[in-house]
């Protein structure tokens, strides 16, 4: 297992991440914890959480991914783990806490009773990287840093992160932080994979420039490139399948990542794995480490029969010919996602 360094912190972590979005639902603690403990018996250091998982939302489940995560936690060394969670934000009402009926901005009062919600749940009294779920652009980014700076310097937190941000976004948080000579984003969470590759358009330069690792999420766009829907499929118990039962706002978001042609490119990219021996799940991941602005990989799994495709990723360097081939494909059906 490779190690790369958050941004310019001096935080050092496994190139492929753990997200556990899936446990406490899709994943039952048990099998949360089996996976939990074959990926750091793997070399996996680094662990991807949320106070508002697991998904799919449900009023019912909100929290319990923290808890699971804070019951295994304290199965190991402490300083032998990278934690990351997040504080919700606006956008996805859903994801906050049902104790703070009302409470979804990214503004001091909100962030402070996140973050110590989540270090009750995960039972540990510092978080390695704390980050903002979704941006809140309706607020002005002063109060925002100014909280989270308060966290790192109380040592509760150690280094920070933002998530589905855009390039407005990260460019203001970071001259909001060096004008209030407060701590910044040293890392950003989004989409990014073989079906998705508009990180690359803006994104990517302003990582480059001003020294902000991404850590991407869903690199196997959230299971269509294992080609797990292809031919009209909607496999029982698959995250999308029952995002589309769900309908409404679920459904549109199944219908982004599983659309026509999503899963036509998933076909092709699959025939490119396929011609150089390996699984279309370990190519994307590998694919995905691949990237100079890229720190650590979040992979997530339902259960451990996912987890062997994907740790052949670790330490695999794509070839020139399987890279020219695939970036091919990307010229021919750009951007399939909505």
């Amino acid at each position: 297992m490779q190690r790369r360094r958050l941004g310019k912190s001096a935080i050092v972590v496994s190139d492929i991440c753990m997200g556990t979005m899936t446990f406490g639902s899709q994943a039952d603690e048990a099998e949360a914890l089996r996976v939990l403990d074959a990926s750091f018996d793997a070399g996996i250091d680094f662990y991807d959480t949320a106070e508002g998982y697991p998904v799919p939302p449900d009023p019912k489940w909100v929290g319990r991914t923290e808890e699971i995560v804070g019951k295994w936690l304290k199965t190991k060394p402490r300083d032998a783990i990278i934690l990351a969670t997040k504080v919700s934000g606006p956008s996805h009402v859903w994801f906050r806490s049902p104790k703070r009926e009302g409470m979804t901005a990214l503004d001091r009062r909100n962030i402070m009773v996140a973050v110590e919600d989540s270090l009750r749940k995960l039972g540990t009294d510092y978080i390695d990287l704390y980050q903002t779920h979704w941006p809140d652009h309706d607020l002005p980014y002063d109060e925002t840093m100014e909280v989270l700076d308060e966290l790192v310097r109380a040592g509760k937190v150690r280094v920070l992160g933002c998530s589905n941000e855009t390039s407005w976004g990260l460019m203001k948080s970071l001259q909001t932080s060096e004008r209030l000579g407060a701590a910044r984003y040293h890392t950003i969470q989004n989409n990014f994979s073989l079906n998705n590759r508009r990180f690359e358009d803006e994104l990517a330069q302003v990582c480059r420039m001003e020294g902000v690792s991404l850590i991407p999420y869903s690199p196997i766009g959230g299971g269509v490139l294992s080609c797990k829907y292809s031919n009209g499929a909607r496999p029982e118990g698959a995250r999308f399948s029952r995002y589309l039962e769900m309908g409404g706002r679920q459904a549109a978001m199944a219908m982004r990542f599983a659309n026509d042609r999503a899963i036509t490119s998933a076909e092709k990219f699959a025939a490119i794995a396929e011609e150089a021996g390996m699984s279309p799940v370990t190519m994307a991941v590998a694919w995905s480490k691949q990237h100079d602005f890229v720190a650590s990989t979040i992979v997530g799994v339902t259960g451990m029969g996912q987890l062997p495709e994907i740790l052949a990723a670790a330490d695999m360097i794509l070839p020139d010919e399987v890279m020219k081939a695939i970036n091919k494909v990307s010229r021919e059906i750009p951007y399939p996602m909505g």
